[in-house]
Order: C-alpha cells, then structure tokens, then sequence
C-alpha cells in the first residue's frame, strides 16, 4: 500500500479494517447520507483503488468514495466526500481528490464526476474549485430530481451532476 504525505496528513487506500472508521465519520458529519456498516466495509475493500483515506496521529479524518463509471471507465464518480469537523477549512478534501487522480488506478481518467445537491454549497464549492486547479471545465447538469427518490417520509433533495474535465496528463 502507497502512502503519501502532506502537510501533516497521510493519505493511501482504505482496508476491509477502516470500514467502521469511515462509517463513524460519515456519521458524524450528520449532513452526508449514512449508509449501512456493511456498505463502508465493501467500499474500504472493493473500491479501495479509487478512494481514499486522510489520517493525522492516526485517526482518519477524511474519506472519499469513488469508483469508476463502468458505463465510461475515463470517468471516476465521486460518491462521497467526509471531513472530520477539525479538519475542514484547509483544503483537505481537495487535496484527497488531487491524491487520488495520481494514482495508477487513475491514470485513464479523463473527467471526475459527482452528484451534488443545490443546497450542498461546500460540495459545489469543492468542485468548482478543482475544476479551476486542474485548469479545466465544471459543467452542472440536472441528474436526480425530488421525485426519482422513493422515501416517501424525508423529502430528498434533487441532485445536480458535475462533471469537470477534461483533465490533461499533466495536472493529474
């Protein structure tokens, strides 16, 4: 396993063993969906060449889900962006998301996709900037609206896909 550091941060690819970390994470940021225990156990095993795990005197503070697009394999999906409340506001999440576009499992991708809702301004904000350092396009399109989710109890908000790219060899 690759690790790399910045800034104090260590940054490599979750373990079957992180899944309850990030679970945590995800939990505690009581804004992202919260999926099940098992979920984040598969992803930190299945998906770990394309996410990512950000830690500091141990403990993770940072986590990114992604996979790639198997209909586009240029493409790398961004499920989830978590950043411990201690962490946030020095561009830990950016720095994840330049990490992993370093990596071999990256190497072909061309553009980095994600679902972001209109109210979820530090999201839109996340990839708007991206898309300005790696000197390229964010283009914003409808994706998912209110009435494609089936929980009849809690109102989902639509969700808006970015997509930024194209990204040039150079600034991966």
């Amino acid at each position: 396993m690759t690790i790399e550091k910045e800034n104090d941060f260590y940054f490599r690819e979750p373990a079957k063993d992180d899944g309850a970390a990030v679970w945590e994470l995800i939990k505690a940021t009581k804004v992202l969906d919260l999926n099940s225990s098992y979920s984040y156990l598969m992803w930190c095993d299945i998906f770990s060449g394309t996410s990512i795990i950000a830690e500091k005197n141990g403990k993770t503070l940072g986590f990114i889900s992604g996979y790639k697009n198997p209909n586009n394999p240029n493409k790398l999906f961004i499920w989830q962006v978590a950043v411990d409340a201690s962490a946030r506001g020095n561009g830990l999440a950016t720095k994840m998301l330049r990490q992993l576009l370093k990596r071999e499992a990256c190497k072909k991708i061309d553009y980095v996709e994600a679902t972001v809702s209109p109210s979820n301004q530090p999201s839109q904000s996340l990839f708007k900037g991206l898309a300005k350092k790696l000197d390229t396009e964010c283009h914003i399109s409808d994706c998912y609206v209110t009435d494609d989710f089936p929980d009849e109890e809690e109102e989902h908000e639509d969700e808006l896909l970015f997509t930024i790219g194209p990204i040039a060899t150079e600034n991966k």
